[in-house]
């Protein structure tokens, strides 16, 4: 027999209100458009406008991801391993563009990474060498990292906005000059985009980048890294540095400009090459096994670049921390 419920419910529309039945001893009543109902997990619905399909996609514990559905569209969260992470992919990658997936998985995964080490060993000062606009230190603001920041930018159109980046943020200092073996004025090649370097482009580079093949140069002043440490470190109690490094092809005369003080450092970062895209720039194993000598352990690689052709890595981020300068 129909309880009363139930008959109210098939009176309704006959007076016009529209009636949504979402199961038993719950109905949902409105006057004028559509309204469509998606089931999310167990006794929950979702109810919307129109009459547009949804796809809901199981995220987790009690989290769920809805998705206007479209032809051949299918949302797939994955787990990653036992951390409570996943990843959602709107799709399936395609085969052409696998290696943009990876590489933007690269950069947001060495960027989390080097966010955890920097919390873990109680960094308080990044040096950021070959800062450019200003891009590595907003990514350290945006994953949490609260410290001191000191970036060096040398090419002076490029200083200028690494300066209006740090502007509004008290404790990230910035300085117009590179970072070298020793102190000297030298010719940087510019209008390289975020490529400009102080060394020429290898024969590998210029079929790489065909900005190399214009550009101009422009004087430059170079110091050590010895030399300014100590105004970096100025008002700092107990300083523990991280060196990052981004310098096309120059970071091993940066870190051999750093001398005896290279040992304050916590932990570094550096890109190192698998194919060398500037002429007299190390070689990956020698850098690595450079910065090795001085103390300091591979934690991560993460890819940075690959050749269009083959797919092979060009370069890497290679982040390393000292064993001896852990807390």
């Amino acid at each position: 027999m129909q309880t009363l419920y139930r008959r109210l419910l098939s009176i309704l529309p006959r007076i016009g209100v529209k009636v949504v039945d979402l199961g038993p001893g719950t109905a949902l009543v409105f006057r004028r458009g559509e309204r469509t109902v998606a089931p999310v997990g167990r006794g929950a619905d979702l109810v919307a406008r129109g009459k547009a399909r949804y796809t809901v996609t199981d995220a987790g514990t009690d989290t769920w991801v809805v998705a206007r559905a479209a032809a051949g569209r299918s949302v797939t969260s994955v787990p990653l391993g036992p951390t409570g992470a996943r990843l959602l992919l709107d799709g399936a990658v395609p085969a052409d563009g696998e290696r943009e997936f990876q590489l933007a998985a690269s950069h947001y995964l060495c960027a989390q990474h080097v966010a955890a080490l920097l919390e873990l060993n109680g960094v308080n000062c990044v040096f950021d060498v070959g800062a450019n606009t200003g891009q590595y230190g907003k990514g350290l603001r945006r994953f949490g990292y609260t410290g001191r920041i000191v970036s060096f930018e040398p090419v002076s159109d490029t200083f200028a906005k690494l300066r209006r980046s740090a502007e509004n943020d008290p404790d990230w200092h910035v300085y117009n000059f590179a970072l070298g073996r020793e102190e000297a004025v030298q010719s940087i090649h510019v209008d390289w985009k975020s490529m400009n370097s102080l060394l020429p482009p290898s024969e590998y580079g210029k079929e790489r980048y065909r900005r190399f093949a214009k550009g101009r140069t422009e004087e430059i002043e170079v110091r050590r890294l010895d030399d300014v440490m100590q105004k970096a470190l100025e008002g700092i109690e107990d300083p523990r540095p991280y060196l990052k490094m981004d310098t096309q092809g120059f970071d091993m005369e940066v870190f051999a400009g750093a001398g005896e003080r290279i040992s304050e450092f916590v932990g570094l970062q550096s890109e190192v090459a698998a194919l060398r895209l500037y002429e007299g720039s190390p070689a990956m194993g020698e850098a690595v096994a450079a910065y090795e000598a001085a103390g300091f352990g591979v934690t991560g690689m993460y890819p940075v670049t690959r050749d269009p052709a083959t797919g092979r890595v060009v370069e890497f981020d290679c982040v390393m921390v000292r064993e001896a300068g852990a807390p």
